[in-house]
């Protein structure tokens, strides 16, 4: 099953103007590794945003994407109004076929490598009609942060792993057409999406081929989202550390 692929990015931001240039230029010269691809789409959508993250986003897109702002407070909304934008580009614009569009996935304070939807293209490619990729975590000034993360991760000797990540997950339309889309849900979006995509029975595959790099912060824009989990981690480390 290959196809000449359109495809289409959605990045949800929310005041990251000192990470979205990276973040940008990572998810272009990823789409510059896939020459199968015929078309393609960046939607960047600026929620909440009170910094400069919208006004950089429009500078480097220019006409290969698109900025939406709007103050929905919810990573799920935000990625559900991305990817309508995004399809409605690609479906109806351009034409596309829903069974030859993918729809990759990340977050602003990520970088993906320049494989990343050289991956999922290939998984595709296979059958598989939705991705779960894995995120690493970029240079901190606290390491105990890197190895709580480390120690907690699981990847499978067989290239699999348990985890789902809004910021490295891909999918074609058709699936995501099919199980409805985003939830307009502020945490475990992506767990949602996934679990419903496996409930439809679409081919998914979790694989460590997929990587994205991203932020190590403790405090993140979303109470309860990775970065908390990452927070209390790392407490739970020192805690072990002290007790040992």
């Amino acid at each position: 099953m290959t196809f000449p692929w359109s495809v289409g990015v959605v990045i949800p931001a929310r005041d990251e103007e000192l990470n979205i240039t990276e973040c940008l230029e990572a998810v272009m010269d990823s789409l510059c590794a896939c020459p199968e691809v015929r078309h393609f789409w960046i939607t960047l959508v600026a929620d909440s945003c009170t910094d400069r993250t919208a006004d950089i986003a429009r500078t480097i897109l220019q006409r290969q994407g698109e900025v939406i702002e709007c103050s929905v407070a919810s990573a799920g909304a935000a990625r559900r109004l991305g990817a309508q934008s995004t399809l409605n580009r690609l479906l109806g614009a351009r034409g596309a076929a829903a069974h030859s569009t993918w729809l990759a996935n990340t977050d602003a304070d990520s970088v993906p490598t320049r494989d990343w939807l050289r991956q999922q293209l290939d998984l595709a490619n296979r059958g598989y009609s939705a991705v779960a990729g894995i995120v690493r975590l970029n240079d901190s000034e606290h390491p105990e942060v890197i190895r709580s993360h480390l120690d907690n991760y699981v990847l499978h000797s067989d290239g699999t792993h348990p985890h789902v990540h809004g910021a490295n997950l891909g999918l074609r339309a058709d699936a995501y057409l099919d199980v409805g889309g985003w939830s307009d849900l502020a945490l475990a979006e992506d767990h949602c999406l996934w679990n419903r995509l496996s409930a439809r029975e679409w081919k998914t595959v979790a694989s460590i081929a997929s990587t994205v790099t991203t932020s190590a912060r403790l405090r993140g824009r979303a109470p309860g989202g990775f970065a908390d989990r990452l927070r209390s981690r790392v407490l739970g480390y020192g805690n072990a550390i002290l007790g040992s």
